[in-house]
């Protein structure tokens, strides 16, 4: 009774840390190259490179390329000037033949263009605050030290790794499948995809991301007959361009809710005139009150889990337009930026495996994180083909913000992490 009693506890206990002699020595490689990767974070950082700065994204691509050709990576720059953006780097590693192929994802871009005034790198203890610290340029010196941790430990050789790093992911260029093209293709030839933007940290727990939604925008244009304003609503005139834009807006938030699925009216113009400009985010319009409306433009996105959804969603929202009030039309066209990635079980495998790892490296398990707290991002490019984990990059807070900050020491926890992780998935058979 006693031996039963001791080995339904055993059973029930976590298993001891576990870590082989290579992986102990990537937690001190890591460890060692601290300094060494808070220097690059900060090159990286004040190097500027808002997505629609050409030679700024250039140049951190330069920065990466010497610092994953130094690794023994071979590296190639792919510039689309067709897109309206800068281009890409990729980097492969031949490891060992047959051995599982590794995606590695991350971005050399920021939402911070050169007239931002937030431009410059400044520590603050085991705090760093500039743009671009954390998304995703903290990411991308994860991987580094990653990868640096692996290549210190013998393990980096024979792993199979193919790194895309996009110039565009903060503002996509056009069109979409050639700005993805090589992503896309990179996806295809993988056996799994990690994504080194941020971790999402809640309460102080350290969450799981298996799951990124979608983000697809919208344009709806609607038409009246105009003229003097006694006359709306009647037989001859009908309801008018703004009307029908108000009813339509309404009937989506009456009527499209449903799990996962968020909407949102960005924009919206109505009058005698009314215009966007050619980058789509300023509106223009003319009228008097005294005059019946005969245009009104909206433009909105919506964000889903799964590729069904986003079907269903568009068909709800294309039948809601069609319901014309009296006397107008109205046309929506949509923009599918971003296709979602859904919650899979090859996803949560992934997530089984990292949690091994935490549990050798004695930290705490990674619950799996709900789908509503984080945006869309490159891998759901990719997500169709291959299994996914994201948020292998570091911890922070403000992302997208002049108060954007890193998590410093959640960069070299991340990093111990991922080198474990992609040497024990690279180690086996595809």
């Amino acid at each position: 009774m006693i031996r039963i009693a001791l080995l339904a506890v055993a059973l029930a206990s976590p298993a001891a840390a576990a870590l082989t002699k290579p992986e102990a020595r990537m937690v001190a490689a890591v460890a060692t190259g601290e300094a060494k990767s808070l220097a690059l974070l900060e090159e990286l950082v004040n190097q500027n490179s808002g997505s629609n700065n050409i030679a700024g994204v250039t140049a951190v691509g330069v920065i990466m390329r010497r610092e994953l050709d130094a690794l023994g990576l071979k590296t190639r720059w792919i510039p689309l000037p067709q897109t309206g953006r800068a281009g890409h780097l990729i980097a492969t590693n031949a490891g060992k033949p047959g051995a599982k192929r590794l995606l590695l994802i991350g971005h050399l871009d920021t939402v911070f263009e050169p007239d931002s005034p937030f431009q410059k790198y400044v520590r603050e203890g085991d705090k760093a605050r500039g743009p671009g610290v954390a998304d995703d340029k903290g990411g991308m010196v994860t991987l580094l030290a990653a990868l640096a941790a692996m290549k210190a430990a013998g393990t980096l050789a024979a792993a199979n790794l193919e790194i895309v790093l996009t110039g565009d992911e903060e503002s996509t260029g056009k069109p979409t499948e050639t700005a993805r093209a090589d992503l896309i293709a990179a996806g295809k030839r993988a056996d799994a995809a990690l994504d080194f933007e941020g971790l999402v940290r809640i309460d102080g727990r350290d969450m799981g991301s298996i799951a990124r939604r979608s983000s697809n925008s919208w344009t709806l244009r609607t038409t009246g007959k105009a003229g003097h304003s006694s006359l709306i609503f009647g037989t001859e005139y009908g309801d008018g361009a703004v009307f029908e834009l108000t009813r339509i807006v309404a009937a989506f938030r009456a009527e499209l809710p449903e799990t996962n699925l968020t909407f949102n009216v960005g924009l919206i113009a109505g009058g005698a005139t009314a215009a966007l400009d050619t980058d789509t985010t300023r509106a223009t319009a003319t009228g008097k009150p005294n005059i019946i409306p005969g245009l009104g433009i909206a433009r909105g996105d919506f964000r889903t889990l799964s590729q069904a959804q986003t079907d269903r969603v568009r068909a709800k929202m294309s039948a809601i337009v069609a319901r014309h009030a009296a006397g107008t039309g109205a046309e929506i066209v949509f923009d599918e930026g971003y296709p979602p990635m859904a919650p899979t079980a090859g996803n949560r495998a992934l997530l089984a495996r990292l949690n091994i790892v935490n549990r050798d490296l004695t930290l705490p398990e990674m619950p799996e994180l709900d789908p509503l707290r984080r945006g869309a991002g490159d891998i759901a490019f990719v997500a169709a083909d291959v299994d996914g984990l994201v948020g292998l990059g570091p911890t922070s807070s403000g992302d997208h913000s002049p108060d954007e900050i890193v998590d410093v020491p959640s960069i070299f926890t991340q990093a111990k992490r991922a080198a474990i992780l992609m040497s024990r998935l690279a180690a086996e058979k595809r």
